[in-house]
């Protein structure tokens, strides 16, 4: 079991090598929760993620022979990227082996690192049992994403820099994948603000602690935006410390995170990933639990797919009535679209997109059928508009 004092160990190794990155008071998200939120920007990092903490302490304690054997991992992201990294630092050999859908750009960057990228598997799963035996082929070291204790001693190191920086604080609310960032964090923490109370976050298709603190269960998987903590179940050696230090585990939905990616770009203005927000769905989807309370989590990683972060956004924007699509049967006449373009316009909204079908979509030859997509300034504004179109046409919201 680790502790504060190996958490400050390693952040004395490894403090020349990583960011100690900014503990910030967030006023958007404060007024948009009710908690007093204060953030801690590891999607700063140079590998836009917290996991170079935890690889940089590991291969820091590595000796001269091991690494003059190189070392290997499997991952499918950020512990990847921090292993590269840090390895590429100290002059070892990198293996990092990849399954084979990791998204191209996570391949590049890795690669970039100087790291010897193999792509095998179509799952996690099949990637680890051939990392496995890469590793005995070749006698290299195995540098585990969560379940080793100089990892979680060096994820440890955020939780330390948070507090070290902050004021008072009733509460931590940190994301659960593998465990190692909320075990080291609560090893720190409880020992730095005794009384503090830990709160790890779980997405649902990943809520291998969905009955906590009883025992443990087989989540069902599957696709999740927040793909950095999409683990099965949590390192043996973690949950021991989330046993023995966390009150209370959440879990959150897909639409929750996604929703929280929306308000931290838009309230926050920093750009999360899915696994980045988590902490910020619980808090979204709990206000009862948080109302009032100071809480600081961390926005524990920035890579985030640019696609995936348009589309996030524009389905939030959707969901809340600040774009709307509307689908009209209109005349097929001139001088419609004008009109419609006009009571648009001169209620304050914004087209954004516009689909005009006149030969196969519409109910009649002299007719049509329109699609628009337009933005307004809040639901009310968005009725207002519909309102008006529906006042001299057949109007039906997508």
């Amino acid at each position: 079991m680790i502790g504060l004092q190996d958490v400050r160990e390693a952040h004395a190794r490894i403090s020349d090598r990583i960011l100690r990155t900014p503990s910030i008071f967030s006023h958007g998200l404060s007024r948009a929760t009710g908690a007093e939120i204060t953030l801690k920007l590891d999607n700063l990092q140079a590998v836009g993620s917290f996991k170079e903490r935890g690889a940089a302490n590991k291969l820091a304690l590595l000796t001269a022979d091991e690494r003059a054997r190189g070392v290997i991992t499997v991952s499918a992201g950020n512990h990847a990227q921090g292993v590269a990294r840090h390895a590429s630092l100290l002059g070892i050999d990198a293996v990092i082996v990849m399954p084979r859908f990791t998204p191209a750009a996570k391949v590049t960057r890795t690669a970039a690192w100087g790291a010897r990228v193999v792509l095998h598997g179509s799952s996690f799963a099949e990637a680890s049992v051939h990392a496995d035996a890469l590793c005995r082929s070749e006698g290299r070291v195995f540098v585990h994403p969560y379940d080793d204790v100089a990892v979680m001693a060096g994820q440890g190191t955020l939780a330390l820099e948070l507090l070290e920086d902050t004021g008072p604080l009733d509460a931590l609310v940190i994301p659960i994948g593998g465990g190692g960032l909320i075990a080291g964090s609560a090893a720190a923490a409880v020992e730095m603000r005794p009384g503090i109370e830990i709160i790890g976050v779980q997405v649902a298709n990943y809520s291998s602690l969905g009955a906590f603190p009883g025992d443990e269960v087989m989540p069902p998987g599957g696709s999740t935006i927040a793909e950095g903590i999409a683990v099965l179940q949590i390192g043996r050696q973690p949950l021991e410390l989330v046993r023995r230090h966390v009150s209370r585990v959440l879990t959150v939905s897909e639409r929750a995170v996604e929703d929280a990616i929306t308000l931290m770009a838009e309230a926050a203005k920093q750009v999360s990933e899915g696994a980045g927000a988590v902490a910020l769905a619980a808090v979204l989807s709990h206000p009862d639990m948080f109302q009032g309370r100071r809480v600081a989590m961390p926005i524990c990683g920035g890579n985030i797919d640019s696609r995936i972060l348009a589309n996030t956004l524009l389905r939030s924007l959707l969901r809340d009535g600040r774009l709307l699509r509307l689908s009209m049967q209109i005349p097929d006449r001139p001088g419609v679209l004008a009109d419609i373009a006009t009571i648009i316009g001169e209620r304050g909204g914004n087209i954004i997109e516009v689909s005009h079908e006149r030969l196969f979509a519409a109910p009649s030859v002299q007719a049509a059928e329109l699609e628009v997509m337009l933005e307004a300034r809040d639901p009310t504004h968005a009725d207002e508009i519909a309102d008006a179109l529906a006042e001299r046409y057949v109007v039906r919201r997508m």
